[in-house]
């Protein structure tokens, strides 16, 4: 792939910014997704204007419930900023005194239930997110297990909201399920607001119990960098509010919107597709072929290339993990033995990162010996350039090499931090 081909690539070079291929999945780190010529046209329309935002909202709002099945949606900064708007939304209502009044909760019902395993890291914490709107985030259960009678027993006269994890990064056995978390939050009269920032289930989340549902317009969607809340009609119209009041530093400019709800809209065209064929071959509604369904079909032809081109290299082992959340694709784990391939996967994670164009595989778990290829945002050509560069690295490693284990805890976010702007 030649990517001083594309438009636009000669910012890389004016700026000195290494390409990426993003063979990792939608970390807002890499820039999350690429977004379609659609989209990006259609930023580029409304650039040069003047536009009243509240009229922009209420156009997005029809389109995020159309796409969820949602009765309103609104679009802000980015899902981080969707959650501690959710959480503000849950604590105010629309009232406007009290959205001045945050972050000071003082005398609200303040308090957010969400599970132990659910409090995870994607770049800041969920924790932190709840905390931003002045709330006091209160984990119930244990890392591994949560039951409805510890909801049940959390939820007091000062519960606000309850917040639900869906992501690859939650444990993923041993807690309540988003069906049984909501029903014991609605018998309490708890609102719950699913933080699915990459997920795209939205209708089925909805349909689960949630009263909200934040998720990314850049990940899954693949628009420009937002955050979306999709929800009941007072919930939206309560987060809204919050754009005078904690949520003015996190809205969303007239370029965010209109990305995100035409990344949408463009998702939402490709399901009315789907409908029509299946409805036309007179497929129940439960057996909808859509067409992502396509689109899984390629990316999992180009998961099989990948795995055949990667066979038969020494110290390499691969195996296929199903995405831990559920969503219909796998990733390849590479299992690099450092006994044979004299460096550890954290080495070659490291080494595939330092050069040009920078090459980015999902590198959580390198403490346990893998690495994860995702192949949904490269293309055949990317693909090609990802493998030469592994089998390089493995065929060229010194004898006398020792393979290093990776740094503990958040050592290398906060070495790499520490670098910003050194010379």
């Amino acid at each position: 792939m030649d990517h001083g081909s594309r438009p636009g690539s000669e910012l890389f070079e004016r700026f000195g910014i290494r390409h990426v291929i993003n063979a990792s999945g939608t970390e807002t780190v890499h820039g999350a997704s690429r977004a379609s010529n659609r989209v990006a046209n259609a930023v580029s329309a409304v650039l040069p204007y003047w536009i009243e935002m509240a009229e922009l909202q209420r156009a997005a709002s029809e389109v995020i419930a159309k796409v969820t099945g949602a009765e309103a949606g609104f679009v802000t900064g980015c899902s981080a900023a969707g959650i501690a708007v959710g959480v503000a939304a849950a604590m105010t209502g629309a009232d406007l005194g009290k959205v001045e009044r945050l972050p000071d909760a003082s005398g609200f019902r303040n308090r957010v239930v969400l599970q132990k395993g659910h409090e995870v890291n994607f770049g800041a914490t969920v924790t932190q997110m709840i905390r931003i709107a002045g709330a006091t985030p209160v984990e119930i259960g244990t890392a591994t297990g949560c039951a409805a009678f510890q909801l049940e027993a959390a939820i007091d006269e000062r519960t606000a909201a309850a917040v639900f994890v869906l992501s690859h990064h939650t444990v993923q056995s041993g807690l309540m399920d988003l069906k049984t978390f909501a029903a014991v939050c609605k018998a309490k009269g708890i609102p719950v607001i699913v933080d699915a920032a990459a997920e795209y289930d939205w209708p089925g989340m909805l349909r689960d119990g949630a009263t909200a549902v934040v998720f990314s317009a850049q990940k899954a969607a693949a628009g420009t960098t937002a955050g979306v809340i999709a929800g009941s009609r007072d919930f939206i119209r309560a987060c809204f509010y919050q754009e005078r009041g904690i949520g003015r530093p996190m809205k969303a400019g007239k370029e965010n919107v209109v990305g995100a709800i035409t990344a949408l809209d463009q998702w939402l065209q490709t399901d009315h597709k789907a409908v029509r064929k299946a409805e036309a071959a007179r497929l129940d509604r439960a057996e909808l072929q859509t067409d992502h369904k396509a689109v899984r079909k390629a990316e999992a032809a180009r998961l099989d290339r990948a795995e055949s081109l990667l066979q038969n290299i020494k110290g390499l082992r691969l195996e296929r993990e199903p995405d831990p959340p559920g969503n219909p694709f796998d990733r390849l784990m590479l299992h690099v033995d450092p006994r044979v391939a004299r460096i550890s996967a954290f080495q070659l994670g490291q080494q595939l990162a330092a050069g040009k164009p920078k090459i980015v595989l999902r590198s959580l778990h390198t403490d346990r010996g893998y690495l994860l290829l995702d192949v949904r945002r490269i293309d055949d050509a990317e693909l090609d350039l990802v493998v030469a560069r592994i089998r390089e690295i493995l065929a060229t490693v010194p004898a006398d090499s020792k393979p290093v284990a990776p740094p503990t805890g958040g050592d290398l976010t906060q070495q790499g931090m520490a670098r910003w702007l050194a010379r």
